[in-house]
């Protein structure tokens, strides 16, 4: 999603006429306020991408010891708890909605464990009662990665607001873009300035640094841009919501396709279209379809594939042992997350669909 250029243009020429490109500009300070709004949050913070949220979530909550995880996502969720010096956790996920299965977290808690980090897999609320419920029980912080989870609500709320932090993802593929970005939001007005600090390397005042921290820091241009985007992003997820509709209309009774409907009570942003093969029924592997759509320039994705836990970096854990995860290594072996975009017309979706439908 692109704003439109002229625009943008606009924006720019306010930026060369002031010559403040970047540290808490006009243009961030604005983008952090409008976000706030839209989101139904209290405090948000902007990151220059997805990835560090998650670094500096883990040190602002000072997390040591062992971290619960999914395996089902993408690398940069384990990547955080790796490079804070924490270990990794890997617990199975819940096939109705490729999140961390609650009970799994429970039964893999130790006395070394400080957190649990879920993952709104496709923008999909893991079931979020159950997680804090565990973490009262045990003393533990709940860190959401919800870069999938933009403008995502449950009755009425952001699932921001759960957990005592959740990370955004502002990367082109997103709903929502600032071209590359991100945010951290949390709850209060201490947190949100110990998280601003530790994204300027520390420092709180000129000469005074309090922490060691990171550049993490959003120029003004990505903030322009972000604002404009902001300002078109209602519609495009509306327009995903029509794409969505029509992939599951067409897919609804072909045997061995599966795919998720919408569940009661969520406003979803329609970020992704899963679907998961079951080579049986379809006839056709999932790797037999993905390279068929390929061969056509119908770039689906095996979106997550393969499980975190095979990299080499982490399949000695023992949380990693394939025997322990049975529903996120089926799940990774039968995903194709379809074209999605705000932009698809019907001879795009006719494309994909007659590749799948037989």
């Amino acid at each position: 999603m692109l704003p439109d250029l002229d625009e943008f243009n606009e924006l720019l020429k306010d930026i060369w006429k002031s010559k403040w490109v970047t540290n808490n500009g006009s243009f961030h300070q604005q983008l952090e306020k409008a976000l706030a709004a839209y989101l139904k949050v209290p405090y948000i913070s902007l990151f220059t991408n997805g990835t560090l949220p998650l670094l500096t979530a883990l040190q602002a909550l000072r997390i040591t010891g062992e971290v619960i995880t999914t395996p089902y996502s993408f690398v940069a969720t384990t990547h955080s708890i790796w490079w804070n010096g924490c270990r990794p956790v890997f617990v199975d996920i819940e096939e109705s909605t490729c999140g961390i299965d609650p009970e799994k977290v429970e039964a893999a808690i130790t006395p070394h464990t400080t957190a649990i980090m879920p993952v709104h897999c496709y923008g999909k609320p893991v079931n979020m009662d159950a997680i804090q419920a565990i973490a009262d029980k045990y003393g533990l912080k709940v860190i959401y990665d919800a870069a999938h989870a933009f403008g995502v609500e449950v009755n009425g709320e952001s699932v921001l607001k759960r957990g005592d932090m959740s990370t955004l993802s502002f990367h082109a593929t997103k709903v929502y873009n600032t071209l590359e970005g991100g945010a951290l939001v949390m709850h209060d007005e201490q947190t949100k300035k110990r998280i601003d600090y530790l994204k300027n390397f520390g420092f709180a005042g000129e000469t005074e640094v309090v922490a060691p921290g990171i550049n993490s820091k959003v120029d003004e241009v990505r903030a322009a841009y972000g604002l404009l985007n902001l300002k078109q992003v209602g519609a495009a997820i509306e327009k995903r919501h029509q794409v969505a509709i029509k992939y599951r209309e067409a897919l609804r009774n072909v045997p061995g396709i599966r795919f998720f409907e919408d569940m009661p009570g969520v406003r979803h942003n329609y970020s992704y279209f899963p679907i998961f093969v079951n080579a049986e029924e379809y006839g056709m592997t999932r790797d037999e379809l993905y390279f068929k759509m390929r061969e056509q320039c119908i770039l689906g994705r095996r979106y997550f594939y393969p499980l975190i836990s095979t990299f080499s970096t982490y399949r000695g854990l023992p949380s990693a042992a394939p025997e322990n995860l049975p529903v996120a290594t089926k799940i990774a072996n039968e995903v194709i997350c379809l074209p999605m975009h705000h932009e698809l017309n019907q001879t795009d979706l006719d494309r994909v669909l007659n590749l799948i439908v037989r």
